[in-house]
């Protein structure tokens, strides 16, 4: 039997020598996070602000997520030709360039050019994405390679949690639309007798009415808010490009620049086993559900509940304070429990708070809407661990595209939704659902794939 390890000879989740390019690395997992956050309540935004429908306004997912699955294979080709550190920079150059596209966007109130932006912006996120996990992973030992993954993305919710809050107190409530919705609140006291579903289709009709009746006022509200809108993203332009300045002249370890050619049949033999091609879908259906449930819990606020949009944002930041919160707690239940029996564990409670949130009327409703983030904490970053466990730094390079790749789930799976929220809804088990409940079937769905890959992974011995 092998001795057992004590503290003094157990492996150091970071090594001492790593703990500099440790840290620097995980700087970047904040800043996705804050491009990530404070992108979501712009698809309920842009659909008020350019009068145009739920599918239409989750576009903005389309564009912002499917630049990950355009761009994550050429990444990890171009950081495995040159390294993890060219990788970043690229990535930070890309990232503060689609930042900067919202000016013209801006200026020319156009609802695609913005997309451009988002799209040209999650180039950089997948150089930075598929550089930073396979990087940190191969910062110390294999054997605490999961918990140093888990330990840096728990620092992505702090720049999620800052994208929520500037989105919550300075972008929402500076929105003329919004504005513009609560005078039509206060102008008729009947509505407080009606569903808020209701009362938020006569809100729209009015904004609609508006536009048509005074198109240069619509119009000088469009110029107000779409410029509200930029001002956060030129400004994390600027901190990105200052990063940018400090990993150039910041010297980072090699830890697996490969010259020889890609063998594609070792490679394909390396991958193709249930862990990592498993890891991916269940990726793909994380990521999705994850950007289903923080896009419109915002729409779950204002059309179920009569929220505003940024009293409906700020129950997202709850959210996401109990999604760092449970980062931290599920790192360090890591230790005694192993990462796909923790996965397939909490993907049960996603989806039994998923039901909750469709079936459950008024605020405890939306509480359990909430209480999905704690359960989403663990799971990218330990789906990520188990699908590369057993990999060369090189290969992990590799590999690594496919799981952000997967990402493209947050691109089609808000869509999906968003046409499920236009639609109508239905009578089911005796109980009338709204088109908003209806829609997060979706999420559900995507927690029993998670759970299924989870206990799988849990139970079958890796190749």
């Amino acid at each position: 039997m092998p001795p057992t390890q004590t503290p003094e000879t157990r492996p150091r989740v970071v090594p001492p020598h790593y703990i500099y390019p440790f840290v620097l690395v995980t700087t970047l997992f904040a800043l996705w996070g804050f491009a990530n956050d404070v992108t979501n309540p712009l698809v309920r935004a842009f659909r008020e602000i350019f009068l145009i429908s739920n599918a239409q306004s989750s576009l903005v997912q389309w564009a912002f997520y499917g630049g990950y699955a355009t761009m994550a294979i050429p990444a990890a080709l171009v950081i495995r030709k040159l390294s993890y550190k060219w990788g970043i920079l690229i990535g930070l150059g890309l990232y503060a360039a689609g930042a900067l596209l919202t000016i013209p966007a801006s200026t020319a109130m156009n609802f695609n050019i913005f997309l451009v932006g988002f799209y040209v912006l999650t180039f950089g996120l997948a150089f930075l994405e598929t550089s930073a996990n396979p990087y940190i992973l191969s910062l110390g030992p294999p054997e605490t390679a999961t918990q140093r993954l888990n330990l840096a993305q728990a620092f992505n919710p702090i720049g999620s949690l800052s994208g929520m809050v500037l989105a919550s107190m300075f972008i929402l409530p500076s929105l003329q639309v919004g504005q513009f919705r609560d005078a039509e609140v206060a102008a008729h006291p009947e509505y407080a007798e009606m569903l808020p579903s209701d009362v938020d289709g006569l809100l729209t009709q009015s904004l609609e009415t508006f536009a048509a009746a005074e198109p240069e006022a619509h119009l000088a509200m469009v110029k107000h808010d779409l410029g509200v809108v930029m001002i956060p993203y030129v400004s994390i332009a600027l901190v990105v490009l200052g990063v940018l300045l400090l990993f150039a002249f910041s010297r980072m370890p090699d830890t697996g620049q490969e010259e020889c050619p890609i063998r594609l049949g070792e490679l394909f033999r390396r991958l193709a086993n249930f862990h990592y091609l498993g890891g991916v879908v269940a990726q793909t259906f994380y990521v999705g559900a994850q950007i289903m449930c923080w896009t419109f819990i915002i729409h779950y606020g204002m059309t179920l509940i009569g929220l505003t949009a940024a009293q409906a944002q700020n129950y997202n930041i709850i959210a996401m304070v109990l999604f760092l919160s449970s980062r931290f707690i599920c790192t360090f239940i890591l230790k005694y429990l192993r990462p796909g029996l923790l996965l397939g564990l909490l993907s049960v409670g996603g989806l039994l708070l998923t039901l909750g949130a469709i079936f459950v009327q008024g605020m405890a409703g939306l509480y359990c809407l909430i209480g999905v983030s704690g359960c989403m904490s663990l799971m990218f970053p330990t789906i990520y661990g188990i699908a590369l466990d057993g990999l060369s730094p090189n290969h992990a390079k590799l590999g690594s595209a496919g799981l952000i790749f997967a990402i493209v789930g947050g691109a089609f799976m808000p869509r999906l939704q968003g046409g499920l929220i236009d639609g109508d809804g239905l009578t089911l088990f005796g109980q009338a659902l709204e088109s908003v409940r209806i829609s997060f079937f979706l999420p559900a769905i995507c927690f029993v794939v998670i759970a299924a890959y989870g206990f799988i992974a849990h139970t079958k011995k890796r190749a």
